[in-house]
């Protein structure tokens, strides 16, 4: 895969077509596991998701891949952006910007819902990378690629120790930070 990847960047196009069918079923999982925090009938569909970070992630010619791990983490970015960006499309201007539309259909209150969630998640992690930037890319590797805490470690150069401990911290500051969210919206 390292090798592809590098293939790819010196220009290799046809590299592209022996890198999917490798990483298809990993970037299939990452997409399912993202897509399980979205409303069930969500427009976007686990494969549309893969094809479109996928296409990003190879149409974009700045990145110099350091290898599986680092492209799986922007895979995972890529996944958490499409989603975000959906999210803040339901709530658009156009679709009525900030007004609270009086609905009886149960589901339109439920996707209301949970693009709420998708935001303030991003913006709690957002936030998170501000004030600590490897624990935002921990959360990012463990919790959007589903990586385990020794490729983790690999990935971001220290000790599986420190990625574990750091996990714990981020995963505490999130959910504080999301609580505090939510009761200010509650409140």
């Amino acid at each position: 895969m390292t090798q592809i990847l590098a293939a790819i960047e010196a220009g290799d196009r046809a590299g592209t077509d022996r890198l999917l069918p490798i990483v298809y079923r990993e970037l299939r999982n990452m997409a399912q596991r993202q897509m399980a925090f979205e409303r069930p009938g969500h427009s976007l569909q686990a494969t549309a998701l893969v094809h479109e970070a996928y296409l990003k992630l190879i149409g974009n010619e700045e990145i110099r891949w350091a290898g599986k791990s680092h492209f799986f983490a922007a895979a995972a970015e890529s996944m958490r952006r499409i989603l975000v960006d959906s999210a803040r499309k339901r709530g658009s201007i156009k679709r009525g910007g900030t007004q609270k539309r009086l609905s009886l259909d149960l589901s339109e209150l439920v996707m209301e819902e949970q693009s709420s969630h998708i935001l303030a998640l991003d913006e709690a992690l957002n936030e998170l990378e501000r004030q600590d930037a490897r624990m935002a890319d921990i959360v990012k590797l463990r919790f959007f690629s589903g990586l385990t805490v020794e490729d983790t470690a690999q990935a971001l150069d220290i000790s599986p120790r420190t990625v574990k401990r750091e996990w714990a911290l981020a995963r505490a500051w999130l959910f504080r930070s999301l609580s505090v969210n939510d009761d200010e919206s509650n409140g």
